[in-house]
This record gives C-alpha cells, structure tokens and sequence, in this order.
C-alpha cells in the first residue's frame, strides 16, 4: 500500500551553500543591515532585468506603497484621484491604494486572470491617474494593450509583478515600459528570501526619493555614512515623515544566491506546467475544466498554474483527502468590507474567484506527483 502523500502547494528550494556562503561575509564584516550586500543585489537586479532603477525593501508591500505615495506627491494628486485596478490579487495591492490616500476603481478581468483592457477603457474618468497591472500568476496578460492605453490616456503605470520574476513579453524581461515595477522575494516566491521585495522606478530622482523614505525620511542612510573611508558621519537632516521599509543584507544574500537559479527555475515550472496541461488535456476537451491563457508572446515565470472548476469546494476536499494541498487565488477584494462599495461591478472576476484552484507548484515536483495530482482531479471530476 502507497504511503499517504503530503504535496504542499509551495515549498521554496535554496541553494543552501551559497546563501550561507553570501550570510559568512556580512557576518564576518558585521554589517546585515542596508547597504553592502542589498546594494550588491541591487545592481544585479538592474543587470539581470534592464530596469533603470532598482531599490531592495523588505517586502513587496512596502515597495507598492511607496511607489504609490511618491507618485502622488510628486505629480499633485490628491484624495479624489483614482487608479483602476484589479479585484483579483493578494490585498497588499490594494491595500496600498488606499494607504496612499487614493480611490481604487476596480475593472474586470479577462481570461488571462489580468486586467481586461476594454474594461479598463471603460472604468477611466478626468479623476483616473494610473493603473495598477497585476500580473497574476506570472502571466503577462495583454499588457501591451495596458500600455498603449496609458499613454493614450497620460497615465501611470504601475505593475505589481510580485508574480513575476523572470517573466519575459517578447523575449525581454516584462516592464521596461512601466513607470514603476514592484517584484516580490518572499518565502514561496519563484526567488525566495524569508520576505523582501524590490521597487524600480523609471524616474531616477523618483528611486532617491524612496531611498529617503523607505528609511524615516532621513537623506543618508547608515551605509552611507559610513562608507566614507571608514569613519562614521553624524550629521543628516529628515526631509520626509517616512517609514522604516529598505531591505537588509542578511534577505539580500539569500536574494544573490537564489538568482543565478532563476530562469532555470522558472523553465522548470514551465515543465511542470507542461506536465499538469498535458495530463489534464482530456478534462479540458471535455469541459470538466477550464485552463488559465497565456498569450503567446508571454514567457510565464509559473509562479501558480491553477484551474477553474464547477465544484472547488468539492475537489478541494478530495485531493486533501488523498495527501494534496492546494490553494486559491484569490478572494474578489470586492467582498472585504473597505472595497465593497464595487461589489458586483466586475462577473468576470468573481465567476473566477468561486472557482479557481491553485494546483501544487515548486521545484521539488516530479513528473509522478503531476500525474498522481491529475489522477485524483480526474477521478473527482466526472
């Protein structure tokens, strides 16, 4: 008799040597605050992605509030601006509209799990100033009509792309057109640390701005007083109320090691993906499930590959029966209380929040668990 299977949904996998060998050297240097090793990772973000900017906070959270915050104050918004966003993600990204002071203005979303371009049109007024693009699960939906409406339009374009490290639109790294791109390093996230992220500004004084911010509103940070030949440098003034958001260097050297493993990683997931699509292609001939579309031009990192289902509550019950956790993501936002003002304004989006299923998806997968998982669906799904 098989022994009774515990396939997690997520499970980070760490080169543990190399992170511990980038931990040695802040802790031989005694420094694994900001500076020294995020700075290090900083650059290399920059390198590996193209992006003009790159600043290590200590989560993604952190960085689409400040992202959110410095383009409000920067441009003259006030509390009657709104950003058109999606009711489809993790609540920090909404959470951080609201934080900021502005109206979330919620739109559809298309069978991509991203924001629908024709429902965005719709949902734009003299009051909208940016957009909030999630690009869930590591697909870049059709981001490129995203775009093209901002700049008709002259608005902002924010993309959450906690989802997606790694993913590429037309063989680049996906954003370069963005005016701010916030990924996510957090514990289950393609690359893992224990939780950091990083905010990437276009505008270059924009990315200083942060800086200050992110640490109290001080303009100097510790590590920069400190790198003046060794002598350490009292003396700073506070431009801003800030918060205490930047990165140390202890998530940072986890983040060095980690991404040299990345787009491997990510070429991984698209086999496991591959795996879970060909084993479940008799279901989706049939109708008994539905699979997410990834256009063409789009390299998904896979961070989630998820199905949509009549009866989730039902198949959820029975791959837990049988050793399998899976998930789901995520709620409509519009069903918490400080967002129910658009309950109801976005089907398409709801339909999926009833019944999507986030299927197990990490690097200690083998083919034999895909098919062990894609057995019990298909015997659940008749």
């Amino acid at each position: 008799m098989e022994k009774q299977r515990n396939i997690q949904l997520f499970k980070a996998k760490y080169d543990i040597e190399a992170c511990l060998k980038e931990i040695r050297e802040c802790l031989e240097i005694g420094w694994t605050g900001i500076g020294f090793k995020t700075v290090e990772f900083e650059n290399k973000w920059k390198e590996y992605t193209g992006y003009s900017n790159a600043f290590f906070t200590n989560s993604a959270t952190a960085g689409l509030y400040l992202s959110l915050d410095i383009l409000k104050e920067e441009n003259g918004w006030d509390e009657h601006c709104e950003v058109i966003t999606t009711p489809i993600t993790f609540v920090s990204t909404n959470h951080a509209i609201l934080k900021a002071g502005l109206c979330p203005v919620f739109a559809d979303v298309d069978d991509t799990l991203c924001l629908n371009p024709d429902e965005v049109v719709k949902k734009i007024t003299p009051a909208t100033k940016a957009v909030m693009y999630v690009g869930m699960g590591g697909n870049a939906g059709h981001i490129d009509k995203i775009i093209n409406i901002c700049r008709d339009h002259n608005l902002k374009l924010i993309l959450d792309a906690a989802h997606m490290s790694g993913t590429r639109w037309n063989q680049k790294i996906v954003g370069r057109e963005a005016d701010v791109i916030i990924n996510s390093f957090q514990a289950v996230k393609n690359l893992p640390t224990g939780d950091s992220g990083m905010l990437c500004f276009q505008n270059d004084e924009y990315d200083k701005i942060a800086r200050k911010k992110a640490w109290l509103g001080i303009n100097k940070d510790t590590y920069l007083r400190s790198s003046d030949g060794g002598n350490y440098k009292w003396k700073y003034d506070v431009e801003y109320v800030g918060d205490k958001y930047h990165g140390n260097s202890i998530m940072a050297s986890l983040a060095i090691a980690q991404l040299k493993h990345l787009d491997d990683d990510n070429e991984y997931r698209r086999k496991l993906a591959s795996w879970y699509e060909e084993q479940l292609v008799r279901l989706v001939k049939e109708g008994g499930i539905r699979l997410i579309h990834i256009p063409n031009e789009c390299i998904s990192s896979r961070h989630l590959f998820q199905i949509v289902v009549d009866k989730r509550d039902e198949l959820v019950d029975e791959l837990n029966e049988n050793g399998i956790y899976p998930g789901v993501h995520y709620v409509d936002n519009t069903e918490y209380k400080m967002y129910s003002y658009a309950k109801g304004t976005c089907p398409v989006a709801h339909y999926y929040s009833e019944h999507l299923v986030s299927l197990p998806m990490h690097l200690d997968l083998n083919r034999d668990d895909v098919e062990y998982i894609c057995e019990i669906i298909r015997g659940a799904i008749v």
